[in-house]
């Protein structure tokens, strides 16, 4: 589909005098953050800022909500849930209950509301749907949930858009990299029992502690020398709990951490070698070995057209688009990747601490920033030429 140059001139337009408006929306989401699973408050402050259409209610405290029309639609990501943080910003529109928008999520849905009123006022050919998805920063995921729930399809979605605040680039950057650009992220759980006992006699009991050490230390190696050096790969061990008494050994010991990588293929693969890995050092020491491993996301693919068509629409607006930005941190918009061609652009800040963190706030010209990537997106997407 092809249009003016008048509807491209005419969003752009738009989209800049609600500007204003979504930097005050943000303040007021930032003030009232809901943590996932509670997010209700937040989508109906969403709904009541974005222009009157089709509501579908989905996901739990989720909404997907039509602009501009029949046929089909771009759709635009806003996540809903903030995180269990207590904020430390000291401005005064900061949250005081226990809750924070420390990933960005605020000016993600301040930015989608901007975009959404634009497209409201100039009725593009190509309608949009915002979708409102909660459970972001947990299990069981708010995109899996959309996804499987079949609302997609239902509003004739055929390309997916989401933004993300990135600190790891400057103020005025925006990354718009095909293919791969957020590894897959699963948890896992290893449990070594073996035959607890007083610690003064170790010879008649079989310690869990050394051997789970064993097992940590040993799956250093399915990076180093399991995985191809050319996919990246991360085993990260979390958490550690063995016993309640120093002389006394416990009968069981067991240890939390994160699997990561770029290829979904690999990824299997890696799910195999760490129980291979655990059971066989469990065994050698008189052990039992048990490897728990709950998937969560699959790996983030960007549609290599929507990119490099987004890039362009970018530059001509004078955003500074670096080469690539590839990391192995995880987002569940790689649901919607795997349903529809899907972009994830990453925008960067003015702000020096990074994500999670007490003191994280980028300023109001991040709303500006993330709300020119996404209309670059949905440009991109509805094949409205610039």
């Amino acid at each position: 589909m092809s249009v003016t140059q008048t509807t491209h001139d005419r969003l752009r337009a738009a989209l800049h005098e609600e500007l204003p408006a979504a930097c005050e929306l943000r303040r007021v989401l930032h003030a009232e953050p809901q943590v996932s699973g509670s997010e209700e408050p937040t989508r109906k402050r969403m709904l009541d800022a974005l222009p009157a259409g089709h509501v579908e209610l989905v996901a739990g405290a989720g909404a997907l909500v039509r602009v501009g029309g029949d046929g089909p639609a771009v759709g635009v990501r806003g996540e809903l849930d903030a995180l269990p943080i207590v904020e430390e910003t000291g401005v005064p529109w900061a949250a005081d209950n226990g809750a924070m928008h420390a990933c960005g999520h605020d000016v993600h849905l301040a930015a989608l509301v901007a975009l959404a009123r634009a497209v409201d006022r100039v009725r593009p050919p190509t309608p949009m749907v915002a979708v409102l998805q909660p459970r972001e920063e947990t299990y069981p995921s708010g995109a899996l949930d959309i996804v499987e729930s079949g609302a997609l399809g239902r509003h004739q979605v055929t390309a997916m858009i989401g933004a993300h605040v990135q600190p790891v680039l400057a103020a005025g950057e925006v990354a718009c990299t095909p293919g791969a650009v957020n590894a897959s992220s699963d948890e896992f759980t290893v449990t070594v029992r073996g035959r607890g006992g007083h610690a003064a006699y170790p010879h008649l009991t079989r310690d869990p502690v050394p051997v789970l050490a064993q097992i940590i230390l040993a799956a250093q190696q399915l990076v180093s020398r399991d995985a191809d050096p050319m996919v990246p790969t991360v085993v990260t061990f979390g958490t550690l709990s063995a016993g309640t008494a120093p002389n006394a050994t416990p009968s069981q010991a067991a240890a939390r951490g994160t699997l990561r990588t770029m290829s979904e293929e690999w990824r299997r693969r890696l799910h195999e070698r760490l129980r291979q890995l655990a059971d066989g050092i469990a065994l050698a020491h008189g052990c039992e070995a048990t490897v728990e491993i709950v998937h969560g996301e699959p790996v983030l693919v960007n549609d290599t057209a929507l990119a490099e068509d987004t890039s362009r629409l970018l530059a001509v607006s004078g955003r500074a688009v670096p080469a690539v930005l590839r990391s192995c941190g995880a987002d569940d918009f790689a649901y919607f990747g795997a349903a529809v061609p899907s972009l994830m652009l990453f925008v960067g800040t003015d702000t020096a601490t990074g994500l999670h963190t007490p003191t994280f706030l980028p300023g109001d010209e991040t709303v500006t920033a993330v709300a020119e990537s996404l209309l670059a997106g949905y440009l991109a997407a509805a094949r409205i030429e610039g």
